[in-house]
């Protein structure tokens, strides 16, 4: 049986009519090369189904073309988004993305980046890595490689990090509701290891005292990201405080048990005002982690940092970084957004 003869760049160069060297710049995007030179190049590498060798090409001092990705959990909805939206962009570049799971120990994440920096990778994304910041930029240093942190919360000071504003979204939150009436907002889920939670508390505490409206530790409740927890909880919290009128909830998840909970304690939610009192409506407010096309149609006030438009921005930088290594690191923080009850 014959042996399909494996396309060479010598073939495409060929093709096209141009020299290989010519081809190289097109595949690798650097030189000054015309459109119609390129897309002379493009078709006739798609007319002979040429795959490009992308290790070879990292080895001879070029690009690789490949991002390496290492997500800490990939089972979080926050890191799923975030992942979609910057393959995203990266695909559409010709770029390609090398996904590996983190895992939780710091260990395994220090063993992924050695592994993608003997990949030859352009650049590193690590989503989620907590504690062990300073030992990964090291070794990515080492290498000359750009690495890029994308986080929940602010615990990476000394990296190139993308992370969401949490404490303005906090505050945000809180103050719609104020300005619709509420003086007695209540928090519900999330668990107190988590930074995200904490910085998110913190801009709900700061606001009441801003507005010298009352804050008691008893109305902020821990509670899984469960809806039937949440619905549970938030139950046994209005029978304890019967005057509480509003409802911030740490995530979608908990909103929409927290929704349930509110039916069945015949305390549907609404936007209300300073007419709410017991018996009647409890306003919720939510952080999401999507746009505003992908919420719930429920009657709740969101405050969205879309992860899957941070996953675009993270791109973005990452290959700021390669293209250019005297970009310097620094925080890139995304505000959030107020989306009203429809």
């Amino acid at each position: 049986m014959a042996v399909a003869k494996k396309i060479t760049i010598n073939d495409v160069a060929l093709a096209a009519g141009v020299s290989v060297s010519t081809v190289s710049l097109v595949l690798s995007g650097k030189g000054r090369i015309s459109s119609a030179t390129g897309q002379r190049v493009n078709e006739a590498v798609e007319q002979l189904g040429f795959v490009r060798n992308r290790q070879a090409s990292a080895l001879r001092g070029g690009q690789s073309g490949v991002i390496g990705l290492i997500v800490r959990d990939l089972t979080s909805p926050f890191y799923a988004e975030l992942t979609a939206g910057l393959t995203e962009t990266l695909e559409a570049q010709g770029r390609m993305v090398f996904l590996l799971h983190g895992g939780r120990e710091a260990n395994q994440l220090l063993q992924r980046l050695d592994m993608l920096l003997t990949q030859g990778v352009d650049g590193v994304i690590i989503a989620g890595a907590s504690g062990v910041g300073s030992e990964l930029c090291e070794r990515a240093a080492a290498k000359g490689v750009p690495l890029v942190f994308a986080s929940r919360a602010s615990y990476l000071d000394e990296a190139d990090t993308l992370r969401p504003d949490n404490m303005q979204a906090a505050q945000m939150l809180t103050e719609h509701l104020i300005r619709r009436g509420h003086q007695r907002i209540a928090w519900l889920g999330g668990k107190s290891s988590s930074l995200t939670r904490a910085e998110r508390v913190g801009g709900y505490c700061a606001t009441l005292i801003k507005y010298g409206l009352p804050f008691h530790s008893e109305w902020v409740v821990e509670c899984e990201s469960s809806q039937k927890q949440a619905a549970e909880v938030i139950g046994a919290m209005l029978r304890r405080n019967p005057t509480i009128s509003a409802v911030i909830c740490y995530n979608d998840t908990i909103a929409m048990g927290a929704w349930f909970g509110l039916i069945r304690a015949g305390r549907q939610s609404g936007e209300g005002g300073v007419e709410t009192f017991f018996g009647q409506q409890v306003a919720l407010g939510a952080f999401a982690d999507v746009g505003e096309n992908a919420l719930d149609d429920l009657p709740i006030v969101w405050a969205t940092t879309p992860a899957r438009e941070m996953g675009h921005t993270l791109a973005d930088r990452i290959m700021q970084r390669i293209d250019n290594t005297e970009v310097q690191a620094g925080h890139q923080i995304v505000a959030a957004r107020l989306v009203p009850v429809k």
